[in-house]
């Protein structure tokens, strides 16, 4: 049995625990409300964006000219994974979902026969990957959006995955994130983003509302330039996505923390006080014991 200055000592660090996670959930929760206010601010640009191209994959598809990137190689031999987490725990299962959706979809693939390549974004990725998927593992990106996520840091990513497409490294591509629902609920995003998915068509009416696009100067040279940047634009809104994700789990966490501590306390408080009770009654009776011998 735990001595009264045991538990004591239990009830100061319990405090401080307390104190901490308390302190972090305000943190979080600031945090929260600037990256919950990009994030929304980033879906309908991103969204316009992949309705205009995944309609205009489908008008392409076939075609001899169509760029790779838009209608895909024609063969989807090796598929690339971006598993979006963060850098640091302390946020529920954010990261643990995130690793999850990833392993069971690369598991799926290499049962189909695939080859699997692995992008971590995010040191929980790598870290929580490597045991199990580390062969199949790749350069991934760390520190991303630390002052908050930039435009810059989301067109690093896009190039580097641009260029391994390029260099017929993988033939498509999907990111794995956690969409921003609530400061509760986060919602795991599979979104192919090379080659853009043709979206499917419902019925007739579906089939006669296809826009029709007229480039100037030059179909070529508008795709080359709106594909890279469309790459960059859904990695942007995926860590945004993340970012808001992470912080709303974390506060979310360090909540059910503050909480936990509170009722622990109170739990070792009325075991000190049932324990000095008990000690006291014992003292006494020793007394009483005492004098009548005497």
């Amino acid at each position: 049995m735990a001595s009264l200055k045991d538990l004591r000592m239990k009830i100061v660090s319990v405090k401080s625990t307390r104190k901490i996670t308390s302190a972090m959930k305000m943190v979080a929760a600031s945090k929260l409300r600037r990256a919950q206010t990009a994030a929304e601010a980033a879906r309908p640009f991103a969204e316009r964006m992949e309705r205009m191209l995944g309609t205009l994959a489908a008008s392409l598809a076939g075609q001899s000219g169509a760029p790779k990137m838009l209608t895909g190689t024609g063969v989807d031999k090796v598929h690339l994974l971006v598993a979006v987490t963060a850098d640091r725990g302390l946020c529920g299962g954010f990261n643990s979902t995130i690793v999850r959706a990833t392993k069971a979809m690369a598991a799926d693939l290499l049962k189909q026969g695939k080859t699997v390549k692995i992008m971590p974004v995010g040191r929980k990725a790598r870290e929580q990957l490597k045991r199990d998927y580390g062969q199949y593992m790749i350069e991934g990106f760390e520190q991303l959006g630390r002052k908050g996520i930039v435009f810059g840091e989301a067109d690093q990513v896009a190039n580097t995955i641009s260029t391994m497409f390029d260099a017929e490294e993988f033939d498509v591509c999907t990111v794995i994130y956690n969409k921003f629902k609530s400061a509760i609920a986060q919602e795991v995003t599979r979104q192919q983003v090379i080659p853009f998915p043709v979206p499917a068509q419902t019925g007739a009416a579906d089939a006669g509302a296809k826009a029709i696009y007229e480039f100037e100067p030059g179909e070529e040279e508008i795709l080359a330039e709106i594909l890279p940047r469309n790459l960059a634009t859904q990695m942007f809104r995926a860590l945004l996505e993340s970012q808001a994700s992470e912080q709303g789990a974390r506060m979310t966490a360090m909540d059910n923390a503050t909480r936990n501590a509170g009722e622990m306390i109170n739990a070792l408080a009325i075991k000190y006080n049932r324990s000095r009770q008990a000690q006291i009654t014992k003292e006494l009776i020793e007394i009483i014991s005492g004098a009548e011998a005497l």
